[in-house]
């Protein structure tokens, strides 16, 4: 079996080295002809240098450079296209995706398997960014249309040849997870060990988990907008009655009482109707991305070293 080992970089400068000595002696036990391709996502600080390095020391290292940063699943696309052998795998570059757990993503894909997610023991972060992250890996599923599949994460293995479901992609929002559900329904996951972060923060802030979230959410279902079907036709049979109680009112009482409750409805009906105009928004503008002709991302130069 020969692998691929593909590393989005962004930051990691101080990581590189030591994650690619490790895979060093990792990929010789498990794979006949190995590669690591290292994806600089536009990097403020010295990891295309180091990366750069690396192909000098090692033949089997690889690196391409983007012309700008694109985001994390953008390089791991570009490194997923560029990958050489038939089964690939995709792991973090901060040393919390351990290369001694790569040999039980390939017992498991061995089982006939076609993606295998190495799931953290225990995750090594906050308790909120572990709600927020059950919540995005929730939604990942629903989307993928795999709920059994509970665990999604940057660490798996795949066979190469699902890149044929997703060759003809392109656009700017990438979500690698949902693209291999295109061409495959044979998931599963196993447990790993995972290392604390050492070095550096994790990029991923409160805002970005949001965009991540509503990119999941309007990019690849339609299930926002059926949300915002369903609530506009709840709140239509809701104003009806309030109608009726406003009219009865009337001439029961020969005038109607509680402005304050009148407005409260007034308020509650604006409030639903931006929120679905909100929705169709979001939809609208990945529509407007998606036809600007913006690529899913742009190579600026490549090393690469020789073949093992």
């Amino acid at each position: 079996m020969n692998c691929s080992v593909v590393i989005p970089v962004y930051r990691g400068e101080a990581t590189l080295i030591p994650l690619v000595e490790r895979l060093a002696k990792v990929l010789p036990a498990i794979s006949d002809s190995y590669e690591a391709v290292l994806v600089n996502d536009g990097s403020p600080d010295n990891s295309w240098a180091v990366i750069e390095g690396l192909a000098k020391q090692y033949s089997w290292v690889r690196g391409i450079d983007l012309m700008r940063n694109y985001g994390q699943h953008n390089a791991t696309l570009c490194g997923i296209r560029s990958a050489r052998y038939e089964v690939i795998f995709t792991m973090d570059d901060d040393l919390q995706n351990l290369p001694e757990e790569m040999p039980k993503l390939i017992a498991k894909l061995n089982e006939g398997y076609d993606v295998v997610y190495g799931v953290a023991r225990k995750r090594q972060q906050g308790w909120f960014k572990n709600l927020v992250s059950v919540f995005l890996k929730r939604a990942i599923a629903y989307v993928m249309g795999q709920h059994t599949v509970r665990d999604i994460g940057a660490f798996k293995a795949f066979r190469a040849d699902l890149r044929k479901s997703f060759e003809s992609f392109n656009g700017p929002d990438v979500l690698v997870d949902v693209l291999l559900s295109w061409g495959t329904n044979r998931f599963a996951s196993v447990i790993v060990e995972e290392s604390p972060r050492v070095v550096g923060k994790s990029n991923y802030n409160f805002m970005k988990l949001v965009k991540v979230s509503l990119l999941v959410l309007t990019s690849y279902t339609t299930l926002p907008l059926r949300l915002a079907s369903v609530i506009g036709f709840i709140f239509t049979f809701f104003g009806f009655f309030v109608l009726m109680y406003v009219l009865t009112t009337y001439f029961s009482a020969g005038s109607i009482q509680g402005f304050p409750f009148l407005a409260s409805i007034i308020a509650i009906f604006s409030g639903v109707q931006l929120f679905a105009l909100g929705i169709m928004g979001e939809y609208l503008a990945r529509l407007f991305e998606r036809s600007s002709g913006r690529r899913t991302y742009a190579i600026g130069q490549t090393t690469f070293g020789g073949e093992k």
